[in-house]
């Protein structure tokens, strides 16, 4: 199954590999492919310092759990994806946040379901009939099975 990973779900395995947004990420083989935005490694790396502050970590450690995440999620150049599924994903995204229109436009062009941690982009999505989105906790079932 083809899950695509929004930030806060790369920044919270980044900050806790040891949880369970890290457990799902470095221990679904054969069970999920995950994908990001090409522009998430530039996210990432414009809050390193933010993130080496919360996380405690060295950069050193950082780096491993960064490098160790590359491993794992696939990220696709958003230049791919065709202007229609842009379009598309920012109708959908109207009065919730555009800010988000890279994870499901890239849902869109995968074909898979995204995963998010934001409450209101989840309950948004639904409430327009987008209903290849999934919380922390549908993924967790999924990933039991």
């Amino acid at each position: 199954m083809k899950i695509i990973v929004d930030s806060n779900i790369i920044f919270s395995a980044l900050l806790k590999t040891h949880t369970t947004f890290g457990q799902i990420i470095f221990n679904s083989a054969g069970i999920f492919e995950f994908y990001s935005s090409h522009n998430m490694r530039t996210e990432i790396r414009k809050h390193w310092d933010k993130l080496k502050k919360l996380s405690k970590l060295t950069d050193e450690q950082l780096e491993e759990s960064y490098y160790a995440l590359l491993t794992k999620v696939t990220f696709i150049n958003e230049e791919l994806i065709p202007q229609k599924i842009w379009e598309d994903s920012e109708n959908i995204l109207e009065g919730i946040d555009l800010d988000d229109a890279d994870f499901v436009a890239l849902t869109k062009y995968l074909k898979g379901r995204l995963w998010t941690g934001d409450k209101t982009l989840h309950d948004g999505l639904r409430d327009k009939g987008f209903k290849n989105v999934l919380t922390t906790f549908e993924i967790l079932k999924l990933w039991m099975k």
